[in-house]
């Protein structure tokens, strides 16, 4: 039987652990917040979340301060911010790949779904098949004709092997029973290029890369990969519309947190973003890199990664595409 004394201790210690939640969410951040970027300085990734981190210290009212750790194909930076303290000091944005790589990469440092927590998807890029205007194929049903008429004769651009451009078309072939040459390059620009110079056949391009050729008339755009059509482009169908039952591919970016950051710390920087969410200046800036601003709540987000990264594990593993 315990003593009084020995009851009163206990009752203490259960206190000392239960206080310092809201007493943390009342005083967070107190210090400045450590916002990593796992993807060199200039790319998508750094310019969606240099505008977040702004936002989120005029919210917060401390100092954000980005730290682009770049290297192993954004795991880096994920595997510095799943190790760091869970208490809300560390931050990190990253896109699509945190649920790719949970696949792709066979030893990672870290458990994706285990270590890290998404407080919100921020942010949405439509993506777009592209074609040369010369091509015969004048919509999304006459090109994958085509490819079954000559089964892996017709070749497809992307930005390299494991990349967004790469599995979306790996989709494609999965979803339409359909087999292509798959050439990949060191990035979308270069591969943009080669369909412009007629030397691969279609890409499917994040919007933003497109646009330009798009404009030019130098490349022809057959559909969206969204359920819905793009805000840019809405005189283009989706693929759904197109004939392509269920094809539903977008590039995401998510604010991401150690998973056991405690859960009022979560809700404040998810308050936060929804706020940011609608500012205009956001919206603009996000439509400068062909992204539509975005908000979820953070359980929503949570079971959106684990979805994706079962989804994109059956087309990774369909594929062959593996990443030392």
């Amino acid at each position: 039987m315990k003593t009084p004394g020995a009851v009163l201790l206990a009752l203490i210690c259960a206190n000392a652990v239960l206080l310092p939640l809201p007493a943390m969410a009342e005083s967070y951040p107190s210090r400045p917040i450590r916002f990593i970027v796992p993807f060199p300085p200039g790319g998508g990734n750094d310019i969606v979340g240099r505008v977040i981190a702004q936002k989120l210290a005029e919210a917060l009212g401390q100092t954000v301060v980005v730290d682009n750790r770049g290297g192993a194909g954004g795991t880096l930076g994920t595997d510095m911010t799943a190790k760091a303290p869970a208490d809300g000091h560390t931050l990190l944005i990253n896109n699509i790949s945190l649920a790719v790589n949970a696949t792709l990469i066979p030893k990672l440092p870290y458990n994706t779904a285990r270590d890290l927590a998404p407080v919100s998807i921020i942010g949405r890029q439509p993506n777009i098949l592209v074609v040369h205007p010369g091509s015969k194929a004048r919509t999304v049903r006459e090109l994958l004709d085509l490819a079954r008429a000559r089964p892996g004769s017709m070749n497809y651009g992307s930005g390299g092997v494991g990349t967004a451009s790469h599995l979306a078309t790996e989709l494609l072939q999965l979803s339409t029973a359909t087999k292509m040459s798959h050439i990949p390059y060191k990035g979308l620009g270069p591969a943009l290029i080669d369909l412009v110079g007629g030397r691969v056949e279609f890409i499917i391009s994040t919007m933003a890369s497109a646009l330009p050729q798009l404009k030019a008339g130098k490349l022809r755009a057959l559909a969206a990969t969204t359920v819905k059509r793009s805000a840019f482009f809405p005189e283009v169908p989706t693929m759904i519309e197109s004939g392509v039952a269920g094809f539903d591919f977008t590039t995401w970016y998510a604010l991401v947190v150690p998973a056991a950051t405690p859960a009022p710390v979560v809700t404040r920087l998810n308050a936060e973003l929804a706020k940011i969410a609608v500012q205009p200046a956001v919206k603009e800036s996000f439509a400068a890199q062909g992204l539509e601003t975005a908000h979820t709540p953070s359980a929503e987000a949570r079971s959106y990664l684990a979805a994706e990264i079962a989804k994109w594990g059956k087309v990774i593993k369909a594929s062959g595409a593996t990443a030392d």
